[in-house]
């Protein structure tokens, strides 16, 4: 288990203005429900048989199980019941899902804080949701056996059903439900103690199920943020300022905005979370009509201290940094770099860059907020509830545990849905207008104030012995620091160097597993971009830049060293120390995905290259083992065609082998958007981009052949929602040097830039 996510469990109340800037933390975890007038419980009717928190029995037989993680489109809840119907012996179709409120029951000791991201769903839950099955099955058995008498130990589950074999005797888990004799109960030692099935004896666990969430999102009654209608309700439009953070409002004219119809009210926003900066809401009884009222309104701002900031200023600044001898902090302090480069035969060193990018979901950020009396009512999509209930609390100025959040489904998160703007002009506006309020953004709005991947600068020195054996690396990254802008501290890392906690979540994968005795991870924060462009995690996090330098780097050092770049790869993988287990699955992914490919085996046309990747996403110690064959052509104009993508990954135990594949796919050509289309740029303070005409993610025209291998070997479940982002870009820049000698170090990759370099 991310012993971030770990740290995130109830322990106490305290429910202090801290508990509301900084997300709650590891002390406020109280968000809703528990002791509040007014609020009816969640838990199901007695009737019902309820194993565990996450799953209920109802006497018509129907098991519904409650997913306490955000379902974007991954079916995430489909996957859960998937885990639980395993061991709870249930017939597919008796299998329903639901999804978690901020309950406090559903923040479980063993699976943390209620977060979506670093692919760390099934991976996470997999064992507790297995557990909870069987204690189901277990309980249903004893039950079955007092109601026909006959011993537990010879009773057979299977459909939903529990049979005697020798007698025929046989009740189904309705029959089970409705007799009340299913009353068994479990310790946490006892449910640890359960012995689970072995993967040969799987019958659900590797099968490809009908989707549970698939039905109600074609048929309409799915509801998603979007959706949501309340009596009386009023609708929300943003009036975002020129700059992404740090604007204020001076003042605001809504003369004309009040001789549109329905105009409500012009709302400017008193945000003590920090979360927004310079926002004006316009209230209106449509959204129509509040998006004229919102363009009605005349705003004089004062821009604050990032207005006349650019990317290149952010660059600069990440360049200063990086020059200076005492910043940042030590993520990875392995021997001494420094003196080996003395002694190197050859020393290689690059920098590359990364640019800013935007999450782009494609449902637009919404939320809609109600107060009913005393209790704030959230209706929303988010990634991260136990953090969101806090933001909404702290944007109302009210205790966390008067919040009642109700996740809907996600029409697209990405990352950009852990965060929770989206209910601070919901909130306060429902408070100023005395009425439920749903505020929709633009599209405009969400790209122009997304918590975007941060612009990354990263300097990376190699050196190699006379036999051209990797003896050392450094590795520096300069960054804002999206997690640490969350200010809960759990989610920080303690330096090596003991300075102080870092943001891992911008360094992780450069710990990578490959054997190399001298290497050093430091890093940066660049305090101006932090403060500029409020950063966020987008799908592949870190990894999404830290192995962009990294495995072009490894082509570097092959390349200057005259060797093959897989196999020098492959030489690296020797599992030497703590890199043992881990490197033999990279390894094994690696020559998977060459194999399936044909690298090496192939004459390829002139100005066409193969290039190799591989990866440890998400996070070492919540790995998920990556490769990839990237196959371009590159034309004499610098123009790169990308031809096919062939990724193998281990993904240790797969639930859904069509579900992992669609990840994996989707992965990939996400890591191909991101690689060659998609970039943001600052200017004046603010992101120049604002519609899908100046950022520009890969059309279905530049979509390339994609060729999947899936590695299932039984071992823990790995995460599939981010890996194969992140092992494409460098596979491509590596193939691009391959078919045209022109080596490229930013991103996106434009012909500009291949045609530099083939030049050079």
């Amino acid at each position: 288990m991310n012993e971030h996510v770990k740290k995130l469990t109830p322990e106490t109340t305290d429910l202090s203005r801290r508990s509301f800037l900084v997300g709650t933390a590891a002390t406020g975890l109280v968000l809703g429900y528990a002791g509040v007038p007014g609020i009816e419980s969640a838990a199901a009717a007695p009737a019902n048989f309820e194993p565990s928190v996450w799953y209920a029995i109802a006497p018509d037989g129907l098991v519904t199980v409650t997913c306490g993680k955000a379902d974007m489109g991954q079916h995430i809840a489909s996957t859960m019941a998937q885990i639980v119907c395993e061991e709870l012996g249930a017939k597919w179709s008796d299998m329903r899902v639901q999804l978690a409120s901020n309950d406090p029951k559903f923040n479980d000791p063993v699976l943390g804080a209620q977060i979506t991201g670093g692919s760390w769903s099934t991976m996470m839950n997999f064992e507790a949701m297995s557990r909870a099955g069987a204690a189901g099955r277990i309980a249903l058995t004893e039950g079955a056996a007092a109601a026909t008498g006959v011993p537990a130990s010879e009773l057979v589950v299977r459909d939903s059903m529990i049979v005697h074999p020798k007698s025929k005797k046989q009740m189904s888990f309705a029959d089970v439900v409705k007799s009340g004799k299913a009353t068994k109960t479990f310790t946490p030692d006892e449910l640890k103690a359960i012995k689970l099935k072995s993967p040969d004896q799987y019958t659900m666990i590797g099968v490809s199920v009908p989707q549970l969430d698939i039905p109600s999102k074609t048929n309409g009654t799915a509801k998603y943020g979007i959706d949501v209608m309340l009596p009386g309700m009023a609708y929300g439009a943003l009036v975002t300022p020129p700059v992404r953070f740090g604007a204020t409002v001076k003042s605001v004219d809504d003369s004309a905005a009040k001789k549109v119809p329905g105009f409500i009210k012009a709302v400017t926003l008193d945000d003590k979370t920090a979360t927004t900066s310079g926002w004006v809401v316009a209230v209106a009884s449509t959204y129509a009509n509040a998006k004229k009222a919102a363009q009605a309104l005349k705003i004089a701002y004062d821009a604050g201290p990032n207005a006349k900031l650019s990317s290149q200023s952010l660059l600069d600044e990440a360049k200063r940094l990086h020059k200076l001898d005492d910043s940042g902090q030590f993520f990875v302090k392995d021997g001494d770099p420094n003196a080996a480069f003395g002694s190197a035969a050859k020393v290689v060193e690059a920098e590359y860059t990364t640019s800013i990018n935007i999450h782009a979901p494609l449902e637009p950020m919404n939320a809609t907020a109600e107060f009913k009396g005393d209790i704030l009512h959230i209706y929303s999509g988010n990634q991260f509830a136990t953090r969101s209930g806090a933001i909404a609390a702290g944007a109302a100025g009210i205790d966390p545990k008067f919040v009642v959040m109700h996740q809907m489904w996600l029409g697209g998160g990405f990352g950009r849905r852990l965060d929770a703007d989206m209910m601070i002009p919901a909130v306060q506006a429902a408070k100023a207008v005395g009425k439920p309020v749903k505020v929709i953004y633009s599209r405009e709005n969400d790209m122009t104030m997304d918590f975007s991947r941060p612009l990354t600068y990263q300097k990376v020195k190699a050196g190699v012995d006379g036999d051209g054996k990797l003896i050392a690396i450094s590795h520096d990254v300069v960054s804002a620091w999206p997690t640490a802008r969350w200010g809960i501290p759990d989610f920080l890392t303690p330096s090596v160097d003991k300075k102080g906690p870092l943001d891992s979540f911008t360094v992780n994968g450069a710990d990578f597993f490959y054997t190399v005795p001298n290497h050093y991870v430091r890093a940066i924060k660049n305090e101006l971009a932090h403060n500029a462009t409020p950063s966020g995690q987008l799908r592949s996090v870190a990894p999404g830049w830290t192995f962009w330098a990294v495995e072009s780097m490894i082509d570097e050092i092959a390349a200057a060293t005259g060797k093959d770049p897989a196999q020098f790869r492959i030489s690296l993988l020797d599992g030497a120390g703590k890199n043992d287990g881990g490197a033999q699955r990279l390894r094994n992914t690696l020559l998977a995905a060459m194999g399936l490919s044909g690298y090496g085996t192939k004459q390829l046309p002139k100005g066409e290259g193969m290039g190799v990747a591989c990866v440890s996403s998400q996070e070492r110690a919540t790995a998920s083992w990556t490769a990839c064959v990237a196959h371009v052509a590159v034309a004499p104009s610098g123009e790169v065609t990308v031809k096919k993508l062939t990724v193998a990954t281990d993904v240790g135990t797969q639930v859904h082998p069509d579900n992992v594949r669609a990840q994996v796919e989707g992965a990939a050509l996400w890591g191909l958007s991101l690689a060659m289309y998609e970039k943001a740029t600052l200017k004046d303070g603010g992101i120049e981009q604002t519609n899908f005409d100046g950022y520009t993610p890969l059309r279905m025209s530049q979509t390339p052949e994609v060729a999947i291998a899936v590695i299932a070997n039984g071992e823990k479940a790995t995460g599939v929602g981010e890996p194969a982002v992140t092992v494409v870009a460098p596979a491509i820049g590596n193939a691009i040097f391959n078919a045209s000698g022109a080596r490229v170090r930013a991103l996106p990759i434009t012909a500009e830039a291949v045609k530099a370099s083939m030049k050079a």
